[in-house]
């Protein structure tokens, strides 16, 4: 069975611009790892307006930031991931977690359905301010 992801864009506050959430299976790693007062990244770093999402998996493992306490991550680290494509499959390993906190377990998404979402969510651009 393969986990599920979900990408939201929170929408640019007083204290940030717009920013990401990813949701596996229902929950929001950002804040199951770093705690309710941390952040996501910009959105504008992950969904660039000239190319794809900084989380477009290939055969070629990256590693990638989802997330900081809000202490910031120069402080007490960042959340980040390995994203890699073998095949039908996306996987998510070899997490750092700020605080030495328990690390998330490995995540296996369905291809299909990864990429599908993140198409999804680089042709929403609805969180950008016009001015």
């Amino acid at each position: 069975m393969f986990d599920r992801l979900e990408v939201r864009v929170l929408p640019p506050g007083r204290r940030f611009a717009a920013q990401m959430r990813f949701l596996v299976n229902g929950e929001d790693v950002v804040e199951s790892a770093v705690g309710e007062g941390g952040r996501g990244p910009y959105a504008a770093d992950v969904l660039p307006a000239d190319g794809p999402s900084s989380l477009r998996a290939t055969g070629e493992p990256r590693r990638v930031e989802l997330g900081e306490p809000e202490c910031t991550g120069g402080c007490c680290g960042f959340l980040s991931v390995v994203v890699q494509r073998f095949g039908g499959i996306v996987q998510w390993s070899d997490w750092e977690v700020p605080y030495m906190e328990m690390r998330p377990l490995e995540l296996h998404f369905d291809a299909d359905q990864y990429d599908a979402e993140l198409a999804r969510a680089e042709a929403d651009r609805s969180w950008q301010v016009h001015t």
